[in-house]
């Protein structure tokens, strides 16, 4: 087991990789910029780096200062929690070679996964449904009109580099084409480097599902059941649960089998979720996958009572899993991410947190790096708190949620709070009537309701 374990990120996840490092009995280097100083990661951890200014490229994703701060710290493992350089194989392959345990899959898998239109080609060689879209990069305007209009109508563009919902535009007819071609490509380029894009057919009535998968170096793999993600605003997910109030058993079967032989078939290790859309006959296609921890875990951890960031290190330690297969999902869990922002017009409000409360009673769970009298810097991801419940039903479950929301206050900045509060009252969410397509048609419905 390590000794020690330097943590590549900031936030909510950082505190969640020390408390779990603390409980394996490892200690933790916190890395920080100028602007998180103060933050709660950085005062909780065993020893604490600054790696650079506030800017994130200069900071969190500089990774001669990163890997400076493993040298002189001594660590000799370094876990990258989400985002930044969690997805990154150059980073994974630099630690490797520097004879640090980066703390997630093969580099050479980050490298396949990452880039969506390779994975995608390699999920059909592993017989996984695929949504109907292009089997390789587009780079030309003329070859990709080419392509959409051969494919029909409404497509995606995606950043094949991409994820978190960067270099993803929605067209429903060809003549949007030619500008949001040209916008999925600026945006790609400025999140990833990497300008490449490819196309899908978009399926517009579809559930965002996703599958937790963990895999050892021993060849156990384990697929756990579902989360759905389908409550979410241009890509970015704001309310997950589990189970999902969709997917019956047969469907629960058939894809934690496909992701379960999928990351069989590529050698997966450590964690990591495929992303599914299923339709309205049931029918799944494989999306993408992650290859790192995921930001919704928690309610995973809850239905099964799992920890999955300590398995997660004990597996990059070389540790076989502790984790069963057939383990059955116990109660129903949902997840609220509680964003520093305005919940109409959705503008980040960064800022001073002037009074703070969250709530607490069994079954529930916050994960947080906020604190009174602390200054959310504008740099980074607006993300306060994720808000977890468990309860034995589905409704039960919404109930504690918003009690459990009612009971957060939150002084001195703007919150999505309001948000949640109207999309857990609403009739069609309370009835699990709802996909991806539910945010972009609620506005308009709260709208007429006033």
């Amino acid at each position: 087991m390590f000794s020690k374990i330097l943590i590549a990120n900031r936030g909510e996840i950082a505190l969640r990789v020390i408390r779990a490092a603390r409980e394996l009995g490892i200690k933790t280097v916190a890395v920080y910029s100028e602007s998180d100083r103060n933050s709660l990661h950085t005062i909780l951890a065993d020893e604490k780096v600054c790696i650079g200014p506030a800017k994130a490229s200069d900071s969190y994703l500089d990774i001669p200062n990163i890997l400076s701060a493993a040298d002189i710290t001594k660590s000799d493992a370094i876990h990258p929690g989400y985002g930044f350089l969690a997805e990154n194989p150059r980073f994974a392959e630099i630690c490797e070679s520097s004879g640090i345990t980066f703390i997630g899959p093969q580099a050479a898998l980050i490298r396949l996964m990452g880039n969506k239109s390779l994975a995608r080609q390699e999920m059909k060689r592993a017989r996984l449904p695929v949504i109907p879209g292009s089997d390789e990069v587009v780079e030309s305007l003329p070859y990709a009109k080419k392509i959409a209009k051969k494919m029909g109508y409404p497509i995606i563009l995606k950043a094949a580099a991409g994820g978190g919902g960067k270099g993803m535009r929605i067209v429903r007819t060809p003549g949007q084409f030619e500008d949001l071609f040209a916008l999925a490509q600026n945006e790609a380029r400025a999140a990833f480097s990497d300008a490449s894009l490819y196309i899908e057919k978009y399926l517009a009535s579809a559930r965002h599902i996703e599958i937790q998968i963990i895999a050892d170096t021993h060849g156990n793999v384990v697929a756990l059941g579902e989360r759905e993600c389908s409550i979410q605003r241009k890509h970015q997910k704001i309310i997950e649960e589990t189970p999902s109030p969709y997917v019956d058993e047969r469907l629960r079967k058939k894809i934690v089998k496909a992701a379960e032989e999928a990351a069989r078939s590529i050698g997966y290790q450590s964690l990591g979720t495929f992303e599914f859309l299923v339709d309205e006959k049931k029918k799944f296609y494989f999306m993408e996958a992650n290859t790192r921890i995921q930001v919704e875990h928690p309610i995973t951890e809850m239905v099964y009572n799992v920890d999955l960031v300590k398995e997660q290190i004990r597996i990059a330690a070389g540790e076989k899993l502790s984790i069963a297969d057939g383990l059955e999902m116990r109660g129903y869990s949902l997840e609220c991410r509680i964003n520093a922002e305005d919940p109409v017009t959705f503008s980040p409000s960064p800022g001073t947190i002037d009074f703070l409360v969250f709530p607490g009673g069994q079954g529930i769970r916050v994960d947080s790096a906020a604190y009174q009298g602390w200054k959310i810097p504008s740099d980074y991801d607006s993300l306060i708190a994720k808000i977890a419940v468990l309860s034995p039903s589905r409704a039960e479950a919404i109930r504690k949620m918003q009690m459990a929301l009612e009971m957060t206050t939150i002084v001195g900045i703007k919150t999505n709070l309001p948000l949640h509060l109207t999309i857990l009252s609403d009739s069609d969410f309370i009835a699990g009537r709802y996909n991806t397509q539910f945010m972009e048609r609620y506005p308009k419905k709260n709208g007429n309701q006033k």
